[in-house]
């Protein structure tokens, strides 16, 4: 089998690349973001130093080593969809529209142009085929699971993708770096977006809009209790960095972005025992018949919960809670589970 591997420069796509050493190799790396802050970060997967690790680990295990310039599809549907939803007042994960544009739809295309079977990430979970469907399943590791952000995977995506790393822990993962002498093994797991590398939505969707305006804070009642500083700021949930003082905790409940207003309200005011995401995505290929009992997530690192899922006639699902959950934010992602398997996700709406 002969297999193209997406590298970032971390530990975990270097591992993954070694691990497939009974395989014909080609290690790559997707230049998708690049300014002059990012050439000095070391915080993201798309820094300068993060390329040379690449290559260095490419060098180390003696297979050939590209640089695939996708900026102009990266800026177009992830950039643009990032500054398009928080000016829509949703709060959206770029990390899963990533993995579905670039890594699964253009890298598997430039697979095939290369002639490779298939396409190799870092990502910790697992695929399993069975009765001749392939089984999106959790990584064993459950502090590193990423099976969350892959939701959006295809049954013939998952024909043509390998995860190597699902059945290893973190730990594991540096200590066969170690052992192999990889320039990066200790190397810290970038945290941030890798196109806003100092973690300041707000201000990065400002340069990149030239656009600034403030509008109103209102309690549920209507009350106005502030000027908020652009809707760009706030998300469901927060507590922090509001600027207002109301002599009690208080939290953003809603954004709506078309009238230019931010309501806050107490913390009970965030909880809701149900959901609707669209554009829902069965990884086994169709939705169910009837509702489905399953466990759900909302955030990447919340803990799932019970739930029954109901198919709608348009293409999304309602979601009822056992327990009611906090925070449930339009753009994020509603994915599925039973036990370790995904059945699906989509964009809460």
């Amino acid at each position: 089998m002969k297999a193209l591997i997406a590298m970032s420069g971390g530990v975990d796509s270097s591992v993954a690349a070694y691990l497939m050493k009974d395989d014909e190799r080609i290690g790559c790396t997707m230049r998708l973001f690049e300014s002059e802050e990012d050439k000095k970060n070391t915080n993201t997967c798309c820094s300068l130093e993060d390329v040379e690790d690449a290559r260095a680990v490419c060098q180390r295990i003696g297979i050939p080593y590209y640089v695939f310039n996708f900026q102009e599809v990266f800026e177009e549907k992830i950039i643009r969809n990032f500054v398009s939803c928080y000016q829509r007042g949703i709060t959206p994960n770029p990390c899963i529209d990533c993995n579905k544009y670039m890594k699964f739809e253009k890298l598997i295309q430039r697979a095939k142009e290369l002639s490779c079977d298939c396409v190799v990430t870092g990502h910790y979970a697992r695929i399993e085929e069975k009765n001749g469907k392939f089984l999106l399943k959790k990584g064993i590791d459950a502090s590193k699971d990423q099976s969350y952000v892959l939701y959006s995977l295809t049954q013939e995506q998952l024909r043509h993708i390998r995860f190597p790393l699902g059945e290893y822990t973190k730990e594991q993962v540096r200590e066969i770096a170690e052992e192999n002498g990889f320039v990066n093994a200790r190397k810290k797991d970038s945290q941030d977006i890798c196109f806003v590398p100092d973690g300041d939505y707000a201000a990065f969707i400002e340069r990149y809009t030239g656009e600034v305006k403030t509008g109103d804070f209102l309690l549920s009642s209507g009350e106005k209790v502030g000027t908020h500083k652009g809707i760009t700021h706030y998300t469901v949930g927060q507590r922090k960095h509001l600027g207002i003082a109301v002599g009690k905790p208080i939290f953003v409940t809603k954004v709506d972005a078309e009238n230019n207003i931010v309501y806050l309200g107490d913390e009970e005011e965030l909880f809701r025992a149900e959901t609707v995401a669209k554009d829902f995505n069965w990884i086994a290929g169709e939705a169910p018949k009837e509702p489905v009992r399953c466990t759900a997530k909302t955030r990447y690192r919340q803990r799932e919960v019970g739930a029954t899922a109901y198919p709608l006639e348009d293409g999304g699902v309602r979601i009822v809670f056992d327990t009611p959950i906090r925070a449930i934010t339009p753009g994020q992602a509603a994915v599925l589970y039973q036990d370790d398997v995904v059945l699906g996700g989509g964009t809460i709406v």
